[in-house]
């Protein structure tokens, strides 16, 4: 579930098949910067796959429209998303805290941790994770996000 957010970054909470796993910390969701910006609301498949940025093994959500290679992993603050998203045990304004506890939980939750160091999905047709936003949004056309029913949505 995710909440507005602000210029900086977009705060969530993150769902494992359908259970919460933790809060979020995206990217801000005006586009009118272009990239970074959060992904679209949705269910998505996630991989455990190698990071050759972080050199370990991190979620990868997959099958996000227009988007690649987003990874959730550790971090406290925006400018830590490098476009991906965080994971934490607690939440503050444009802060998600205790990232490596809920990291280490989310992994376990998820997959199986192997002799060789690696990790395997424990359910071999995978995990979903569910972003939904909290109030149903649109784009005007200065690039920001507007309530669905906003009468001052730029044309």
């Amino acid at each position: 579930m995710r909440e507005q957010g602000d210029a900086n970054c977009t705060p969530g909470a993150l769902f494992v098949n359908g259970r919460a796993a933790g809060y979020t910390l995206e990217p801000r969701r005006d586009q009118s910067q272009g990239k970074p910006f959060c992904i679209p609301a949705g269910t998505y498949p996630v991989t455990l796959e190698f990071s050759n940025h972080f050199q370990e093994c991190t979620p990868h959500v997959n099958n996000v429209p227009g988007f690649s290679e987003i990874e959730i992993h550790r971090g406290n603050s925006a400018p830590d998303t490098r476009g991906c998203l965080l994971v934490g045990e607690t939440e503050a304004r444009d802060w998600v805290g205790q990232s490596k506890v809920a990291f280490d939980e989310l992994m376990k939750t998820i997959g199986i941790l192997q002799p060789d160091g690696s990790w395997r999905l424990y359910d071999p047709e995978g995990c979903e994770i569910l972003y939904e936003d909290p109030v149903p949004t649109v784009i005007g056309s200065d690039g920001k996000s507007y309530p669905v029913d906003d009468p001052k949505i730029p044309g």
